[in-house]
């Protein structure tokens, strides 16, 4: 409970004018490169992309860091890390003098963006002083939140700085100031109320704190905030070189019209924390995302000249919004921005008071990454379609989908709280009636299987499949692009392509570890149908990207670590799957679940050379490019349908998992309760194996089609690649069918040697010393290669639930609570050996990169295949398989 000490008035206003000055100076520092990037474009000759990522890359630091500084802003207090954070900062915006590249640029602006980062700070900070005046929070935190107006003393002042001292004298002036602030503030600041409830905070682990993010309600209001929040950084970044752009006004003048949107945007915000706490924020949220519908239309609308052919002559019109109307728009579209920002920040020291600093940080952070997502999108569709009015129609996109969701949501609690006659009206999502919540669940009891569970089970499962299916599509989409991509004219070296083919691996291998203990946080339906949705990103992103021949590498890196949100699934797919099937099919579940998901890659790969060919949108997907080289020079090629492909069939899945699947009360679990998984020797050990089987699975997968056009330039790879994967993922139920029927150390045992065999099949038939090689031998051996990584899957995985459900028996006995823990364990170590695996997607093709860098082959990188199989080999024989083996499994 929060120990509040009563506060004076004065104290109060005093605290609140510190905090929102210091916010004000920081958010200026935030948005610096809204000015100086325009010269920093002219000095480093950069693209409209590679400047919108310039802008967006503070953006990015400083919504990250939000969730951050606000845990440690609840247990450190407000004052210190507020000081701190201003001090390092200008201490980065210095450093910024010195770049003298592109990447030294973005790795300035990286430690630039920290000044977003004080949002939270402050808001923790405010929301301390006035906790025993509810009734005037909301107030006293719109009026800290107009410390936004920062944005324009950057747009209005900055200009004239950047004139007369040029764009790094700029930057040292706003380092000093800020360096001074800092000092002054740590002075002259008071601690926060509060601060006696700091121990306990800090007795808190981190992921502790984090709990009420299982909250639905918390990500609704990140929506809310991405966009008026998320999309005012970026109108403030955008809007000067947007009015350069369109109505050709000079540097200056384009700063002072900015400045009219952001100073309105950032002042309003008091008068929306007032009427919040008057009138109530839904009511705010209502008219904020009306009133911003209205407006992004109107500004959606590029300059249009109609002819209307009448009976005796053509009548010529013409329709755009001129400078002033532009203005006039802005303004009301920054007003109520403003409003619903204020609106947003009301509710959370309200709901969740104990946790301002967690939940505000998140929903901070998701609202200032649209601030770096939706600038870099700017200029990528200037860059691909050509429209500056393109901004404009992706934000009443943006708008449209908040208010939709904002009223689902209040229709379905309205009607739940009125029929319950409730006092207080919420919008509570996770706390009304939900029927897809399983609280009874028992399928080891025999009858309750077979008369309710195992149809259930299999509706679940069955959903389940199609979702990782697609998550597996995305995961491995760059190992088709790479392949296209040299021809159609990208300047991309082969050690750059053979990384965008891997970092998707990477970051999906890094993803599972956090994805592997979701589940039993959020519950399996819910992440099930967030996580799947979050594939639109990479998916919508690539489309537009790989358009032009000049997206800039960097761009690309970004969405190839984005499609690694499909390789994250994987973890919390088949630890949800695990938990709705008796130990006696958990194998053949997991098998199923898990064999069918992989063919997503070879879907993805005999699909995507398909629908690239051909304009199979009807033309909406955009224009094609033009093989340059080659025997297919002058081709048309549709790249970027590999990726829209998949953009209906994820909506699809979303929904049909969230309105079909189910969570089971009795899986649930804190991150503490799973974390046991990391003191038990069995997980370490399975890591290891998993790794060869399904490691090498992915990794081969991700691999093998830019290897063999690189060994075999006369074959075309794409039109065999798919077939690996296929085969494969049928494997894998193969594997865990057998596995429950043999047992699943024995299978897994033979399974490497049989894997040590195929690569040594694989290097006979390569073309080495002057050789041609055998392309359909060195086919073969691959095909040999998939087949026993498909096995060795789903046996590995056959081996887990059996290895933990015993390890607890001999503890507990045969109880209950021994198959309960058993199967928790089992579900946590099941998504992490899969992220640990998933790091092969990663390493096999560097190591195919790096052996012919260092060898000019790649012999090396399959003979430590050999080694590290052999080593899987002797470790399930000494501890499974052989005869008194200590865990026969």
């Amino acid at each position: 409970m929060n120990q509040s000490v009563t506060t004076s008035p004065g104290q109060r206003n005093y605290a609140l004018m510190l905090s929102t000055l210091a916010f004000t100076l920081s958010f200026a520092v935030w948005t610096i490169f809204s000015i100086i990037g325009i010269q920093i474009k002219e000095d480093f000759n950069l693209t409209d992309t590679q400047l919108g990522l310039l802008m967006a890359t503070p953006v990015l630091t400083g919504s990250i860091s939000r969730m951050f500084l606000g845990i440690w802003t609840d247990r450190l207090g407000g004052k210190k890390v507020f000081a701190v954070l201003m001090l390092l900062t200008s201490a980065c915006v210095y450093l910024l003098t010195f770049a003298n590249s592109y990447i030294m640029l973005l790795i300035a602006a990286l430690g630039v963006g920290l000044a977003g980062g004080s949002f939270i700070v402050g808001v923790t900070y405010t929301a301390a002083w006035f906790n025993d005046v509810k009734e005037k929070q909301g107030t006293a935190l719109g009026i800290f939140g107009a410390g936004n107006v920062g944005s324009a003393v950057t747009n209005f002042g900055a200009p004239f700085l950047l004139i007369a001292l040029g764009w790094q004298g700029t930057a040292q002036i706003y380092a000093t100031v800020l360096a001074i602030a800092g000092i002054s503030f740590f002075v002259l600041a008071k601690e926060d109320p509060l601060k006696n409830d700091r121990a306990a905070k800090q007795q808190q682990g981190f992921w502790e704190q984090l709990s009420p993010l299982s909250d639905l309600r918390v990500w609704r209001f990140s929506l809310y905030y991405f966009f008026v929040f998320g999309a005012f950084v970026a109108l403030a970044l955008w809007l000067p070189h947007y009015l350069i752009g369109v109505y050709e006004l000079d540097v200056k003048t384009a700063g002072m019209i900015a400045a009219l949107y952001t100073i309105p945007a950032s002042l309003f915000r008091i008068l929306g924390g007032w009427m919040s706490d008057k009138y109530g924020a839904r009511r705010v949220m209502y008219w904020t995302f009306i009133a911003s519908i209205i407006c992004t239309f109107l500004l959606s609308y590029p300059s249009t000249e109609y002819a209307v052919k009448g009976i005796n002559q053509t009548y010529n019109f013409q329709f755009e919004v001129t400078l002033v109307g532009f203005v006039f728009l802005t303004f009301v579209l920054g007003f109520f921005m403003s409003l619903g920002k204020a609106a947003v920040f009301k509710h959370i020291p309200v709901y969740y008071p104990k946790s301002v600093g967690a939940v505000g940080g998140v929903v901070g952070m998701i609202g200032g990454l649209g601030g770096f997502l939706l600038p870099l999108t700017f200029g990528m569709l200037n860059d691909v379609i050509g429209v500056w009015q393109s901004s404009f129609m992706l934000l009443f996109v943006i708008a449209t989908v908040s208010l939709l969701w904002m009223n689902a949501a209040i229709v379905k609690a309205e009607r739940v709280e009125y029929k319950e006659d409730r006092e207080e009206r919420d919008l509570p999502e996770l706390s009304t009636p939900n029927s897809m919540v399983l609280d009874d669940w028992r399928p080891e009891d025999k009858t309750f299987w077979e008369e309710k569970g195992k149809r259930i089970a299999s509706r679940n499962l069955w959903i389940s499949i199609p979702n990782l299916f697609l998550a597996f599509a995305v995961w491995t989409i760059w190992s088709i692009l790479v392949v296209k991509m040299p021809a159609l004219g990208f300047p991309y070296s082969q050690n750059e392509l053979f990384w965008l083919a891997a970092l998707p691996a990477l970051s999906g291998a890094t993803l599972r570890i956090f994805y592997s203990f979701m589940v039993p946080i959020f519950g399996g339906r819910r992440w099930t149908a967030i996580s799947t949705a979050s594939l639109l990103l990479p998916c919508i992103w690539i489309g537009f990207a790989v358009q032009d021949t000049d997206t800039p590498y960097m761009i690309m890196l970004i969405l190839a670590l984005l499609c690694g949100f499909g390789g994250g699934n994987f973890s919390s797919s088949m630890s949800n799957i695990s938990f709705f099937y008796p130990q006696k099919e958990k194998g053949g579940a997991l098998g199923m679940n898990a064999g069918l998901g992989n063919l997503g890659v070879s879907g993805m790969q005999l699909l995507a050379p398909l629908v690239i060919a051909a304009s199979v949108f009807g033309g909406i997907e955009g224009d094609p490019l033009v093989i340059q080289e080659g025997a297919n020079a002058g081709q048309e090629i549709w790249l970027q349908n590999a990726a829209f492909l998949w953009v209906p069939l994820i909506i699809i899945g979303s929904v049909a998992a969230w309105f079909g699947m189910n969570d089971i009360s009795s899986a649930k679990a804190s991150f503490s309760d799973q974390a046991v998984i990391f003191k038990r020797f069995h997980n370490w050990i399975m890591c290891i194996l998993y790794l060869g089987t399904f490691g090498s699975f992915i990794g081969f997968a991700a691999g093998f089609p830019l290897l063999s056009g690189m060994l075999f330039p006369q074959v075309d790879p794409t039109a065999y690649a798919f077939l690996g994967p296929l085969v494969g993922a049928l494997a894998r139920p193969l594997g865990g069918i057998v596995a429950d029927k043999l047992g699943g150390a024995r299978v897994t045992f033979w399974n490497f040697l049989l894997m040590i065999v195929g690569v040594i099949g694989v290097i006979y038939f390569l073309p080495i010393a002057g050789t041609e090689g055998n392309f359909w031998g060195f086919f073969s051996a691959f095909m040999v290669l998939f087949i026993a990584t498909g096995i060795g899957n789903g046996s590995t995985f056959r081996m887990v639930p059996v290895i933990f459900l015993n390890q607890r028996k001999r503890e507990l006995g045969d109880t209950d609570q021994a198959i309960k823990e058993g199967n928790k364990e089992s579900a946590a170590v099941i998504g992490f050996i899969s992220a640990i695996a998933a790091y092969g997607g990663f390493f096999i093709p560097k190591a195919y990169g790096s052996s012919i860098s260092l060898t000019g082959g790649v012999s090396a990188a399959l003979v430590s295949f050999i080694i590290f199989y052999a080593i899987c080999g002797v470790i399930t024989w000494w501890f499974y398989s052989r005869k008194n083996a200590p865990d026969p499994c």
